[in-house]
């Protein structure tokens, strides 16, 4: 016998999106905030159906997602303060929502997953809202301020840089042009020492010279005075005068004079003879 099916509600088992509205939070100051919109992404598997409607009825997302989202976000908001919360916080909530959500459905129905969440910004009393506007604002006003500064500090630093490569270049033309200076000095200076050396060596060459044509003209010289040359040497300078006085007997003294001349001629000549040919032999 089959049974009459009188009633039925159908369940979605691919994705769906929650939407759990205007949930209130309380905030460790005290403060009451509003959550707009919270949406949970999430999944049913198929296989898991029958127990988890059997265990939580058709509506199932209401106990497991839409309860626990005010339960969350009040555990959430009454350990933070409004800052943390509003601002510092925020960008967190989403996860923390979602780790919760999926710790608790893997004790209390496990096949229901949480694929994502999203919160929007919660509203906060207009006065306190004016505030963190008009705060907001000053950040805003600082950041730019800061970067401002920031950019004149980079364009200081590039200066720098600039002058200070700049500054290494200049240095570095500046020694390489004193090196080549150096250098050029020293290669002066072996020139300069090259030719001294040549200048010293051709006077020693030409002192040299000169001694030795020097000794050799005192050796001939040395040669030449023997007695009988110089006897000579001195009856050719008193031949060569102009005018001779005599006394007494004239004629006797004349013809001595010339005996002796031609006497002392004589014998140079024989005595240069054998002295020249002792010096060949």
């Amino acid at each position: 016998m089959i049974p009459i099916i009188t009633t039925y509600k159908p369940v979605q088992i691919t994705l769906q999106t929650d939407e759990v509205k205007d949930v209130p939070c309380g905030t460790s100051g005290g403060v009451v905030i509003y959550f707009d919109r919270v949406e949970v992404v999430n999944y049913l598997a198929a296989e898991s159906v029958h127990d988890i409607v059997k265990n939580y009825t058709a509506d199932y997302d209401k106990t497991l997602i839409y309860n626990k989202i005010h339960h969350e976000l009040n555990q959430f908001c009454s350990i933070h303060t409004l800052q943390e919360v509003y601002i510092e916080l925020f960008d967190q909530i989403d996860e923390f929502l979602k780790r919760t959500l999926q710790a608790d459905l893997i004790l209390m129905a496990p096949g229901l997953y949480i694929q994502a969440v999203r919160v929007t910004k919660p509203k906060i009393p207009e006065a306190i809202r004016r505030n963190y506007e008009a705060m907001e604002a000053e950040k805003t006003k600082l950041l730019i301020a800061e970067q401002h500064q920031k950019l004149i500090e980079r364009e200081a630093e590039t200066e720098r840089r600039r002058a200070i490569i700049e500054a290494e270049k200049l240095a570095e033309v500046s020694a390489i042009e004193w090196r080549a200076k150096l250098v050029a000095q020293e290669h002066e200076r072996k020139i300069s020492e090259v030719a001294d050396a040549t200048q010293l060596a051709r006077s020693k060459a030409l002192t040299d010279a000169e001694y030795y044509r020097a000794m050799k003209e005192a050796e001939a010289s040395h040669l030449k005075l023997t007695p009988a040359y110089l006897e000579l040497a001195k009856y050719q300078a008193l031949a060569q005068n102009s005018k001779v006085y005599f006394t007494g007997d004239q004629g006797n003294l004349i013809m001595d004079l010339l005996n002796q001349m031609s006497s002392s001629l004589s014998r140079s000549n024989v005595s240069t003879k054998d002295q020249v040919t002792s010096s060949f032999v």
